[in-house]
């Protein structure tokens, strides 16, 4: 319901209005001649054209007592949406009186040639019929007098929404309407001017609006909609837009369209699983692998000719191509568009061309600047690498400088010219092998040799192969070091002691980690087992005392079974793999040599397969090797030449 406050606003609208109405009074013969002659005068359509009658007509008889209709007319003002809203006066829903679907029906008169003809054009939805007196009204309006209503009632009745012949009227050719056309701008628009018929001219129809257009080189472009509308409704003496031509659209040029961030300058930071921001990622290489698609060349488009509203065309130019911007490692894929990496590496446009670097290089060194390393190739860094911050290559990495608390991962080779200084957390890990100056406190994971000139200080060092060093201070210090071949230092161990070193060869040393793994889950698991079978049998005997268990109880009971189940069953499976692994290691058949070209100090534990040994006395220049399964002293053995060897593109230096 509408409260107090917006009733009083709407009556002051109301007020408003009313102020601002004309008034017009006029006379007639007949009530119709009384509004016709008030519509001219208000200058608007009779269906807009309200009024009240202030004095009835009376015929008379033989020209004596009659009297003229008189009327006050004025425009009728329609009220806005808001302030006619009659869902806030009822509570019925189902009344929709707002809805965009409604239209009031319409009646629309055409004089020709041929007679007076009026379409009527019926509602939409709730929207409002046409009635008689609207029809009479506007058909008096054009001056027409003789007319027979039941005519235009039926028509009013069928609203058919054409055009249908009412009446017939006395046509004056020369106040027909006319219409003249100009093209302007080049031919591009068409502008329409339409003066109004004077009395008893006819009007003009769409067909001969159209007619008239072509006659006079309009022939493309034309409004057809709006030219039926303003049929019905013309507007006079305005210059009207009826046609337009069509601009002429060029062709897109060939472009290519990169599959990779080409602004070296954008960084793309991540965010962590704790929402926070690792500013160490900031992914600035744009890794790529061998038959990756790196960029596709969008082909050229034809251009769109262009029209005069006269059908003249107006050429438009096609795009223009480009030749594939093909650099270094790269191909033209079968399609003949697509660029396609020939290996893994990191792709860059340089001097235009899509190149893709086998070789990543680091100017300084890797820290916030760089963020971490990720490269499908070989990783040069021409500094060092600062604590905290990883690097990882499908290909070799090399540090200029010192690897310090950080991570070191590639597949390849893996060179630190300076050495590695881990502080007790450091990482590297080779797929074949690592050379370094020097190691301390770091762990060390290759698949193949670990090969350093100084010395190994208080490290975990693990080599499928061998562990070399060899060097004027070349000495092993502390630390466990597992090696499947051999391990040789100038000395091995320190004078002062207090400090273990385990040296230990004849083994797969991952193999052996995994055993240790395996071995370390046995024991909890077992561990548990035994928990589980201990609460379990206290619940059964409390069963068998009280018949019944509590409902938590029973539920405890059953949670039990099932998770000493579950342990059973991955014990076995524990086991398979731990006796596998065993069994692999029985087999190798290199008992592996531990050898010192300098000293051998007492405190360092010797482990050759099974087999376990503690120095206890300073030895000088000996090699420790497995004899009809004990652990034998003999003369020290130079390594071979494979340990020797320098990684692949580098020379001994």
């Amino acid at each position: 319901m509408v409260d107090f406050v917006r009733l009083q606003e709407i009556v002051k609208d109301r007020l408003e209005q009313d102020r601002n109405i004309r008034l017009v009074t006029t006379e007639g013969d007949t009530l119709e001649d009384a509004v016709s002659k008030a519509a001219i005068l208000l200058d608007i359509p009779l269906r807009r054209l309200d009024y009240e009658v202030t004095e009835r007509g009376q015929p008379g008889f033989m020209g004596r007592g009659k009297k003229l209709w008189s009327i006050q007319a004025y425009e009728r003002i329609f009220a806005k949406k808001e302030e006619l809203d009659i869902s806030r006066f009822t509570d019925d829903d189902s009344l929709d009186y707002s809805s965009k679907d409604n239209k009031d029906g319409d009646c629309f008169v055409h004089l020709s040639s041929e007679g007076v003809f009026l379409k009527v054009v019926p509602p939409v939805g709730r929207g409002s019929k046409v009635k008689d007196i609207e029809a009479f009204r506007l058909i008096q309006s054009r001056g027409i007098k003789d007319y027979e209503k039941e005519n235009i009632s039926a028509a009013v009745k069928d609203a058919t929404g054409e055009y249908v012949k009412v009446a017939d009227y006395e046509h004056r050719i020369v106040n027909d309407s006319t219409v003249s056309v100009e093209i302007a701008e080049a031919e591009s628009k068409a502008l329409m001017v339409v003066t109004p018929p004077g009395p008893g001219g006819g009007d003009i129809s769409f067909e001969t609006f159209i007619s008239f257009l072509r006659n006079n080189r309009v022939i493309y472009g034309i409004n057809e909609e709006y030219l039926r509308e303003f049929a019905d409704r013309p507007i006079y003496k305005e210059k009207i837009l009826i046609a337009e031509g069509l601009k002429p659209k060029d062709g897109k040029n060939a472009y290519m369209r990169y599959n990779f961030e080409t602004d070296q300058k954008k960084i793309k930071l991540r965010e962590g699983s704790d929402g926070r921001i690792d500013f160490k990622d900031i992914n600035i290489i744009k890794n790529v692998v061998e038959k990756q698609p790196l960029a596709v060349k969008m082909p050229p488009e034809r251009g769109v000719n262009g029209r005069t509203v006269t059908g003249k065309f107006i050429p438009a130019k096609d795009g223009k191509d480009i030749p594939l911007p093909l650099g270094k490692n790269v191909h033209v894929g079968e399609d003949g568009v697509t660029i396609v990496a020939d290996i893994n590496g990191q792709v860059v446009l340089a001097g235009g061309k899509v190149n893709v670097e086998p070789v990543y290089t680091v100017a300084g060194d890797v820290n916030l600047k760089t963020g971490n390393i990720i490269f499908l190739g070989t990783v040069v860094i021409r500094g060092n690498v600062e604590d905290g911050f990883s690097v990882k290559a499908a290909g070799n990495i090399e540090v200029n400088g010192t690897v310090s608390k950080a991570d070191l991962d590639a597949e390849g080779d893996i060179i630190v010219h300076q050495g590695i200084a881990g502080k007790g957390s450091a990482l590297v890990k080779a797929g074949r092998s690592l050379w370094a100056r020097f190691i301390e406190n770091s762990n060390i994971e290759v698949g193949n040799m670990v090969v350093v000139s100084d010395g190994i200080i208080n490290s975990n060092v693990d080599a499928n192969k061998r562990i070399i060093c060899q060097g004027k201070r070349a000495s092993i210090v502390g630390g466990k070091l597992r090696a499947c071949e051999e391990i040789n230092a100038k000395s091995l161990g320190s004078p002062t002691s207090g400090t273990e070193t385990i040296c230990e060869v004849g083994i797969d040393p991952k193999s052996k980690s995994q055993l240790e793994v395996l071995n370390g889950k046995k024991e909890e698991m077992e561990s548990e087992l035994g928990e589980i079978q201990r609460d379990l049998q206290t619940l059964i005997n409390i069963k068998k005392q009280r018949k019944s268990l509590p409902e938590d109880k029973e539920a405890k009971l059953g949670e039990l079974m099932d998770r000493r189940q579950m342990l059973m069953s991955d014990l076995v499976k524990n086991n398979e793999e731990a006796e596998k692994i065993q069994s692999y290691l029985t087999s190798l058949t290199a008992n592996g040599k531990i050898s010192a070209s300098g000293k051998v100090y007492p405190g360092v534990r010797i482990i050759i397969r099974d087999q376990m040994n503690d120095v206890r006395t300073e030895y000088k220049a000996v090699t420790f090797v497995l004899e009809n399964g004990l652990i034998r002293v003999a003369p020290y053995e130079e390594p071979d030449e494979e340990a020797g060897k320098v990684p692949d593109g580098y020379s001994t230096s």
